[in-house]
């Protein structure tokens, strides 16, 4: 019960101050990778911590004592002689398998209707923008033939760029093949499954503040993923003044685009001197951050029967 008690309050706490936490690390935005890792892990932790509770109220850990030590035989003996606490009352287990299954009902249902709703969404348009739009050989993109200055990309295996004749008439050549170059890198990075998981992960439990903050933060980071991989190439000048031109542009649902909300703000960040990488000690606490995330859930799950079954092994007395 008391394992059942910390997870339960973690996820509750966790959901409502732990985005706090990650906003307030400032050196995480020197590294956009890693702190979407942060962010998804975090919820990870929050959904996994609101499972296990279920769990060890319905089946306390406590009950597999002597299933442990039957794998175990060095200290079956000693273990047999503890026996297991009453089993927990029928309200309990009714109440933990209710936890436990609509947590985990809630979360498949939302993977399953982002995932499989943004699939017939990319493909749908895909097939529409074949029938209307050009081919252009030299950029290895769709030119759709609108006005307004636009580009984006619909991900997927046969992923597809579409940049609009407005585009490439306001667009200086260099600014061009800079915002076909931020689009190939949603493409290569499959960042479509990044903001799928988010968008998916968002919607389990909207209104924990850690929940609605991932919805905004990582579609914002995986643009600036996409920024830094076109300004290495053709520098955050031209990345930048390209994205004057197409910030107004407005991109459809199921695709990335290269303006947006946040252009603002990431024109800003191009304009300004580029961030030094994470030294080895940042990106150290990242790795162990992201891990303490996941592992820390199961931990507390497992640290009272562990600890009980050290206590009680007759070769490390």
């Amino acid at each position: 019960m008391t394992a059942a008690i910390i997870l339960a309050t973690y996820a509750i706490g966790a959901g409502c101050v732990l985005h706090l936490l990650i906003e307030r690390a400032h050196w995480l935005s020197r590294a956009p990778r890693a702190t979407i890792a942060i962010w998804l892990a975090a919820a990870a932790s929050v959904v996994m911590s609101a499972v296990l509770a279920g769990v060890e109220l319905a089946f306390p850990t406590h009950a597999f004592r002597d299933e442990l030590a039957a794998f175990v035989t060095a200290c079956s003996d000693a273990l047999s002689g503890h026996p297991s606490s009453a089993p927990p009352r029928p309200f309990a287990i009714l109440a933990g398998l209710a936890i436990t299954g609509l947590t985990v009902a809630r979360s498949a249902h939302c993977a399953l209707s982002v995932f499989l709703g943004g699939w017939r969404g990319r493909r749908a348009h895909r097939s529409a923008l074949l029938l209307v739009g050009r081919h252009h050989r030299a950029l290895d993109a769709l030119v759709a033939e609108y006005d307004e200055p636009a580009a984006y990309c619909v991900p997927g295996r046969k992923g597809l760029i579409v940049i609009t004749r407005g585009a490439l008439n306001s667009l200086h050549p260099s600014q061009v093949h800079a915002v076909i170059a931020h689009e190939r890198a949603h493409l290569n990075g499959r960042h479509h499954l990044l903001l799928n998981a988010a968008q998916a992960v968002a919607r389990i439990l909207p209104r924990l503040p850690l929940f609605a903050r991932l919805g905004q933060e990582i579609p914002r980071l995986v643009e600036i993923l996409a920024d830094d991989t076109a300004a290495r190439e053709h520098g955050r000048d031209t990345i930048a003044t390209a994205l004057v031109a197409v910030a107004r542009a407005s991109t459809p649902a199921n695709a990335l685009g290269v303006g947006g909300d946040t252009a603002v703000a990431r024109i800003v960040r191009l304009l300004s001197p580029a961030p030094a990488p994470l030294g080895k000690r940042q990106r150290l606490l990242a790795a162990l951050g992201v891990s303490g995330l996941l592992a820390g859930p199961a931990a507390v799950l497992l640290a009272p029967p562990l600890i009980t079954f050290l206590a009680g092994c007759p070769t490390l007395q």
